[in-house]
């Protein structure tokens, strides 16, 4: 079983392993748990076995060999293929396994894949994650995770190795999903926000650096304005988190809110910079990049 004190009787898997999978098997080898990986880009594989990983060939292969499958892709198409695509999750579960969704998908589409898992017995835990590589190596990421109370408690110790900063969200599937596009919207917001205001702040001939320490200062102080731009005033755009992900999550996160009936003012227009962001071709850059977007607006508006 997974998620046992000894952790011999299963290893855990994940599946994806870039910039926050890779983070998160590191930290669970790191707490002494045995890792399966599986990433169709074999040096992203191989960097993980480098690490102390098992290698698995395809995601069914890795699905027999763990109690606990970790999904951390980009999207729910890619949930879709690792999941019940060919060689996929469910053609090699274990009679005891569990699903765990990663990825910053839409609450729909974590229900629908749920309920799918459940028609095979098999019990999905819906645990977006936030918060970046360097913390979730640390084990400090914030970790959002909506099950039924039975699979949490089985799994808690992979859930607390992962994360220091774990929320419970309760038993309805989809919260998880609900909640981490609704973080991601007010840190899309914040991050246009903080790269607007230093855009001015150089237009107006400020010092960029002390403008910073004032923003990390003052009321204007937020954790993905200073971490962002801290990185852009270096000329450091190398990804994090790519500039696409914000965009997909901020639509994600509009389309969400247009299913409840609202339009949210800030989040949307935060959605159309994120856009345009990528039409601009920042997209594979990190998101740090708003700020040269906000550069290129303010020099066009002379």
């Amino acid at each position: 079983m997974a998620g046992v004190v000894g952790r011999e009787a299963a290893a855990v898997g994940v599946i994806g392993v870039g910039n926050m999978g890779s983070a998160m098997a590191l930290r669970l080898l790191e707490c002494g748990h045995r890792v399966v990986v599986r990433d169709i880009r074999p040096e992203a594989q191989a960097a993980a076995v480098a690490a102390g990983a098992a290698a698995s060939p395809d995601c069914a292969t890795l699905a027999r060999r763990c109690g606990l499958s970790i999904v951390a892709v980009v999207d729910a198409a890619q949930c879709e293929a690792v999941l019940f695509g060919e060689r996929g999750v469910c053609q090699g579960l274990r009679g005891d396994a569990a699903v765990m969704i990663c990825s910053t998908i839409g609450p729909h589409d974590v229900e629908s894949l749920a309920d799918r898992l459940a028609a095979l017995n098999v019990p999905c835990i819906d645990a977006p994650v936030s918060g970046g590589p360097s913390r979730a190596r640390e084990g400090t990421m914030s970790l959002m995770v909506a099950c039924a109370d039975a699979v949490f408690e089985r799994h808690r110790p992979v859930l607390h190795d992962l994360s220091s900063s774990l929320v419970r969200l309760g038993e309805r599937i989809g919260d998880g999903a609900r909640t981490k596009l609704v973080n991601n919207l007010l840190a899309a917001v914040n991050l246009a926000g903080a790269a607007e205001a230093m855009a001015l702040a150089e237009r107006l001939g400020l010092d960029a650096q002390r403008t910073l320490q004032v923003f990390e200062r003052s009321s204007a102080q937020s954790w993905i304005g200073s971490d962002r731009l801290r990185r852009a005033l270096a000329d450091d755009f190398e990804p994090r988190a790519h500039t696409s992900l914000l965009a997909k999550d901020t639509a994600l996160a509009v389309a969400m809110a247009a299913g409840a009936g609202v339009r949210p003012p800030l989040g949307a227009g935060a959605q159309e910079l994120f856009a345009q962001a990528c039409a601009q071709g920042l997209a594979s850059l990190d998101d740090a990049s708003l700020l040269t977007l906000m550069r290129r607006r303010f020099a066009s508006d002379c």
